[in-house]
């Protein structure tokens, strides 16, 4: 039996890779994102109800989901600490927050009916190593960890969990051919994380449920 899988944020390098992965595999792949870019369906998850919505009629047609891969991102920045723009956090907050809270609660109730289930956010070390440029970033990638581990407290009775990857950068092949000279020596392909993603599935729940996993590079990581 094919995994069911939702695949949020599916529309950018990181969701298209993830998607690859997982059809390849053969399985059921829910692919949606704000654009509607690349096939994906078009849907905001900051707007609740219809996250919900979707929610339903996933249990309607499948009864359950064995996969939540939640990939909306979004980065700012700052020259310094004192010129944060708070507006910035705003903007993450509901990227890397509201989204994340939105999808794990309407599917949490989906993922206990899997045999194998796992929620995977990806997060960033800058969550561990804030520096004064990325506060806003960093606070906002912490809070989402802290968010995904509460998810992992909650599914420790079932068969699924909740798991953070983390990684320092994701890198593509169209920022290399944009780049040619730079290494990129600290990224993360998206490729490789698509195939980390879909390794969690061969070790028990129990294993993985409430784990940060570092994807950094090896000899790379500062």
């Amino acid at each position: 039996m094919s995994r069911v899988i939702l695949v949020t944020g599916a529309g950018g390098a990181a969701g298209q890779a993830v998607v690859r992965r997982f059809t390849d595999l053969g399985d059921t792949v829910i692919a949606v994102d704000r654009s509607g870019a690349h096939g994906c369906l078009a849907l905001d998850l900051l707007d609740r109800p219809a996250v919900q919505g979707l929610a339903n009629r996933i249990a309607d047609e499948h009864g359950r989901v064995d996969g939540v891969v939640h990939l909306v991102g979004g980065w700012r920045g700052a020259p310094s600490f004192a010129e944060t723009d708070l507006a910035d956090w705003d903007f993450l907050h509901d990227a890397l927050i509201r989204t994340l809270q939105h999808v794990s609660l309407a599917f949490e109730p989906l993922l206990r009916r899997s045999d194998n289930g796992r929620f995977v956010i990806v997060s960033a070390r800058a969550a561990q190593r804030p520096s004064q440029r990325d506060a806003a970033y960093a606070a906002a990638k912490a809070a989402a960890e802290a968010w995904a581990l509460a998810f992992a407290d909650a599914l420790q009775d079932t068969r699924s969990a909740a798991v953070i990857l983390v990684v320092t950068a994701l890198v593509h092949d169209a920022m290399r051919a944009a780049e040619p000279g730079r290494s990129f020596e600290r990224h993360t392909d998206v490729n490789d994380l698509a195939v980390a993603i879909t390794d969690l599935w061969d070790r028990e729940p129990g294993a993985v449920n409430g784990r940060r996993i570092d994807l950094t590079p090896a000899g790379s990581a500062r």
